[in-house]
């Protein structure tokens, strides 16, 4: 566990623990090491791996942040998986609204690679809620020294199916009555595993529990409204559905992270590293 007295400034972690994280990092197996950061929406998962990034070039070392919201299916096809499975499966996010295989692919490539490649990362616009297509994706020329890799439910095991009886918020009351959705989704974190296997070590960033989610998401929201004013914002009731689709996983990792995270970084409700 990590444990840090100093608190966090404005915009990020302290670069005292930012680069200790890095030296942890760095000591990974793997060639390169492939350095997974996990925790709940709003916990600075992001935020930590450009700081890592940064940490990491200002030593001359090639790092690379990539995210598990990249490899997103398009809206097409998660429209499909809502006509086909559940409506709520249209909503990017959740277990099973990513390609697994593209993102395997994707950390094989940077891994195999020898001088004179050029490996395209994909990218998701959040924004269109599409995937850009291959000719917008930034490419990578030079091998890099270390990947991070972030996402709000990494290596996180499926629920028993005894746990997926009773449902866990109003959303799953309404919406998802039959459980259909939370045992599609539950049962989807299984294909996880290829991608959890290559992941080297892995860093959670703990909440002191859901119950901070939608304030954190919202000062997210609030964020990217200053940021993009033409944005159509989350109103307050729409930001509380939201949240509610990613409860019962996020919980599902608070019971079980403690036993498969290599480092634990503890917060506060304003994400204040603890000691």
């Amino acid at each position: 566990m990590f444990r840090h007295s100093h608190p966090i400034p404005r915009g990020g972690f302290a670069p005292a623990l930012v680069e200790r994280i890095l030296d942890d990092a760095l000591a990974s197996p793997g060639d390169p090491p492939v350095y997974a950061i996990t925790g709940v929406q709003g916990s600075g998962k992001s935020t930590l791996a450009s700081q890592l990034a940064w940490a990491g070039r200002a030593r001359g070392l090639r790092v690379l942040a990539l995210s598990i919201d990249d490899f997103y299916l398009g809206r097409r096809e998660r429209n499909a998986l809502g006509r086909r499975v559940h409506p709520l499966l249209a909503t990017r996010g959740p277990p099973g609204t990513h390609d697994v295989a593209l993102a395997c692919q994707s950390l094989d490539s940077l891994r195999r690679f020898q001088a004179g490649d050029s490996v395209a990362l994909p990218r998701f616009d959040k924004a269109g809620d599409r995937r850009l297509p291959p000719s917008r994706w930034p490419r990578v020329s030079a091998r890099p020294d270390l990947i991070v890799f972030e996402g709000w439910f990494l290596k996180v095991p499926p629920e028993p199916e005894s746990a997926l009886q009773v449902p866990l918020n109003a959303l799953e009351r309404e919406q998802d009555a039959d459980g259909v959705w939370r045992r599609h989704c539950n049962q989807a974190l299984a294909s996880y595993t290829p991608l959890w296997q290559r992941l080297d070590r892995l860093l959670w960033l703990r909440a002191p529990g859901f119950e901070v989610v939608p304030r954190w998401r919202g000062e997210a929201e609030d964020a990217l409204r200053t940021a993009h004013p033409a944005r159509r914002a989350m109103t307050p009731e729409q930001l509380g559905r939201f949240v509610q689709l990613f409860e019962r996983v996020s919980r599902q990792a608070e019971r079980s992270l403690p036993a498969i995270a290599d480092q634990t970084l503890l917060l506060d409700a304003e994400r204040r590293p603890q000691p």
